[in-house]
């Protein structure tokens, strides 16, 4: 799908540069369109970790890795070549995520980042939570990789790749695709209208 306008006539056109754990007035400053340079600590989770998040919260556990204000970055990293703190770290489509993070939202999660569209659910969850939905490129893992200073596998190691992980990086540059307010950066052009 082309790439349009967002909604509420943002572009692209505002730089951030935040720090997790995220707060809801970091939240509030980004419109669907900006730029992120994210710093701090945020964590890997792709489908089986998820899994396993939803069933230890149906246990009632606590979670591997505090929830408020938190990143998750939907990848599963190649190993990591010598001298180097990971492999390979492009993103994982993130709709297979989408059944999991209203739940996550609801507890505190502040960031989800991967590519591709987000159900309505997850957008709802996200404007009720103050949260937002973040894109990095994809095809670009081993340039993104090199934002990554340090990574430690924290919960789940028997997943391999899919561990959870928890990820240093230092201005790791992404968009804004779904914002807190309802903005989206993937809308399709009104042809008809000429925007």
């Amino acid at each position: 799908m082309p790439l349009g306008p967002a909604r509420g006539g943002g572009t692209v056109s505002t730089t951030h540069k935040l720090q997790t754990p995220l707060t809801d007035e970091d939240i509030l400053k980004l419109k669907a369109g900006d730029m992120v340079l994210l710093s701090g600590i945020i964590y890997s989770a792709r489908d089986a970790a998820h899994k396993k998040l939803m069933e230890a919260l149906d246990r009632g556990e606590e979670l591997p890795f505090p929830i408020q204000g938190a990143a998750i970055y939907y990848v599963g990293p190649t190993p990591a070549p010598p001298g180097r703190p990971i492999g390979s770290a492009g993103p994982t489509t993130s709709y297979r995520m989408d059944t999991y993070a209203p739940r996550l939202h609801g507890l505190g999660l502040k960031a989800t980042i991967g590519k591709g569209k987000r159900s309505e659910e997850v957008k709802a969850a996200m404007r009720e939570n103050k949260a937002v939905y973040l894109g990095a490129t994809g095809g670009a893992g081993a340039l993104l990789s090199q934002r990554i200073e340090a990574s430690k596998v924290i919960a789940y190691e028997d997943l391999g790749p899919e561990a959870i992980r928890a990820m240093k990086v230092k201005d790791f540059p992404l968009v804004v695709i779904n914002d807190a307010f309802g903005g989206e950066l993937y809308v399709k052009p009104n042809l008809d209208s000429g925007n």
